[in-house]
């Protein structure tokens, strides 16, 4: 019988977000583009030769540990699993013996891969029923985004100064327009401005916000949160928004939250205040946003992943300072 996976938060993250493989990726990508059976070839040897060795913890580690410690919460009879993670790597079976090693080094309860040996690793997605992929290549992310598969982010570097974060708890922020919601509130801000913004928004507030490419996911928490044997208020996944929205604009944000029938933990409009302190107050495991501006500040001290905007949108290049 196949597992069901219906219920179960499923992450997919790449080998090079899980682990901070900078210094070796990062060689094998320059020489890729000059000599690519040479660059191959070196880049096997270089795993072969050190496929004992540790790896530094990548930007996805603190989220991936935190999810799948809410699988001590399983009932002994639910064959569903709460949380399960694949780690899914265009390295080659040969090559990703070092990754295998590291991850059974960390005691990590994951039991299911992809490695592709080169070729991407988006068409196996849906193969694996994930719900969001983390990844540090740009043009998977930007498939998935396009492709409407599932909900993606390009992981920033791991954060330089590391605050410790709750290991018993998971703890997610997300911003709200062209994340959580779709793009057609940022546009009004775009090329219309701040006034008109917030004239549609709170005229609007009753008319629930269409779903951006992160609300898939955010329902599919909200499903977790119902299966762990705590009241949401209590429960050990806690959710945050953090918007540059204000007043007028945030009934119709809570409304929309209503409408899904999501609950969040905590909520910040800023008004333009910056999120790096907020996120960071937060403990977040890890922080989405679309925008660099945010993201490459917030990036210093608590992981962080960008979504991107469909190929197509218009807020591809904003202006800065775009209300987000």
């Amino acid at each position: 019988m196949a597992l069901d996976l219906s219920d179960t938060f499923v992450v997919g993250i790449s080998a090079t977000a899980l682990f901070d493989m900078t210094e070796s990726d990062g060689a094998f990508q320059a020489k890729f583009a000059e000599d690519r059976e040479t660059a191959v070839a070196e880049y096997r040897a270089y795993m072969l030769e050190r496929e004992n060795e540790p790896l530094a913890d990548g930007t996805g580690m603190p989220l991936v540990r935190s999810l799948l410690g809410l699988n001590r919460f399983q009932a002994a009879n639910d064959r569903s699993p709460l949380v399960e993670v694949v780690v899914m790597s265009r390295n080659s079976p040969e090559t990703g013996v070092r990754v295998f090693n590291n991850i059974r080094a960390r005691g990590l309860q994951i039991s299911r891969h992809a490695f592709t040996g080169g070729e991407s690793v988006v068409d196996y997605l849906d193969a694996f029923d994930v719900d969001l992929f983390l990844t540090t290549n740009v043009k998977d992310a930007q498939r998935v985004i396009d492709d409407k598969v599932c909900a993606a982010a390009i992981v920033k570097k791991p954060p330089a100064d590391r605050p410790p974060l709750p290991e018993d708890q998971v703890r997610i922020a997300f911003d709200g327009d062209a994340v959580l919601f779709d793009d057609a509130s940022e546009l009004v801000f775009k090329f219309e401005g701040i006034d008109q913004f917030h004239t549609n928004e709170d005229s609007r507030q009753d008319e629930p916000l269409s779903d951006g490419p992160y609300a898939i996911l955010l329902r599919k928490l909200s499903r977790l949160q119902g299966r762990l044997p705590l009241m949401v208020e209590f429960s050990p996944v806690r959710i945050a928004i953090v918007t540059a929205r204000s007043s007028p604009a945030e009934m119709r944000v809570i409304k929309t939250l209503r409408h899904w029938g999501v609950y969040v933990n905590e909520i910040f409009f800023l008004g333009g205040v910056e999120k790096t302190a907020v996120v960071k107050a937060f403990k977040a495991h890890i922080f989405f946003d679309d925008k660099d501006l945010h993201l490459d500040r917030a990036a210093r001290f608590i992981p962080a992943g960008k979504v991107p905007y469909r190929s197509d949108s218009l807020l591809n290049d904003p202006p800065d300072g775009a209300e987000g």
